[in-house]
């Protein structure tokens, strides 16, 4: 009988820092998702923008004319919104925690918003289609995204128009709780939210944020955290698998142990 009872909750129920999830997601979803987020080399060289560690992207080196670069999620540094503004980018950053960012720059440089990006309009929340459209607007340039919003990019996204996302010419978003793709609920939702990307952009390039360690379960690894850069498909010169990591402008967010992503995320 004791037997019979683990071999049930091993079937039912997964084991996680004090989570019981009811069923798991099946293996073969999650390498699907996977598969579909392997990055791509566009032909363009990819750069860093801001430091060299925490705060600090990949992102292809595509960014001129961009118009304005939208950055939810306010951070101790700010270098990497400062060098899209040295780029002659227009600066709107938005977060309810902080009174204003950590800028050089004059408070008429750009624009800053005391409320949390979300997926629907209230004191506190704004939707990313109407921060846009409120206090931007312009139709005749493209945008450049970049999220860091602790969990909540998940509801922002899918709340966010078809529309808004094609005026994106490079979307850069730290994804938080990958792990729990485990659980099938989590899972439909972020399948559906990276599936609205991928209509209209191309991951290329995957950066694990180091930290916290690797959750690996039926030899399947997945970084909790970590940063997804993509391009929008119509900026692509060519199309190649990327085969490298770590990128030799990678930096660890943090000084603890490197994390490497895993290389069922780039190699089929």
């Amino acid at each position: 009988m004791k037997n019979l009872v683990r071999s049930l909750a091993k079937k039912w129920f997964l084991e996680g820092k004090g989570n019981a999830i009811i069923k798991q997601t099946p293996e073969e979803k999650i390498l699907a998702l996977i598969a579909r987020l392997r990055p791509y080399n566009p032909g363009i060289d990819l750069i860093r923008v801001g430091p060299n560690g925490d705060g600090g992207y990949l992102v292809p080196d595509d960014l001129e004319d961009i118009g304005a670069c939208f950055s939810p999620g306010v951070y101790t540094v700010s270098e990497f919104e400062m060098e899209c503004f040295r780029r002659g980018m227009r600066l709107f950053l938005a977060d309810k925690s902080v009174d204003k960012p950590i800028l050089s720059l004059d408070d008429s440089s750009y624009h800053f918003l005391k409320k949390h990006v979300g997926c629907t309009n209230t004191d506190d929340l704004i939707t990313l289609d109407t921060w846009f459209n409120d206090f931007y607007g312009k139709k005749d340039k493209d945008i450049l995204l970049q999220m860091d919003i602790e969990g909540s990019e998940y509801l922002t996204l899918t709340a966010a128009s078809n529309d808004l996302l094609e005026r994106c010419r490079i979307i850069v978003v730290e994804f938080h709780d990958l792990h729990k793709l485990w659980n099938p609920e989590f899972f439909r939702l972020a399948n559906e939210v990276f599936g609205k990307i991928l209509q209209t952009h191309t991951c290329v390039h995957i950066h694990p944020n180091n930290c916290i360690g690797l959750y690996k379960r039926l030899n399947i690894e997945i970084p909790p955290i970590a940063e997804f850069t993509f391009l929008r498909n119509d900026r692509f010169v060519k199309k190649s698998r990327q085969t490298e990591f770590p990128h030799p402008l990678d930096f660890d967010n943090m000084k603890r142990e490197h994390i490497a992503l895993p290389k069922q995320w780039y190699a089929g």
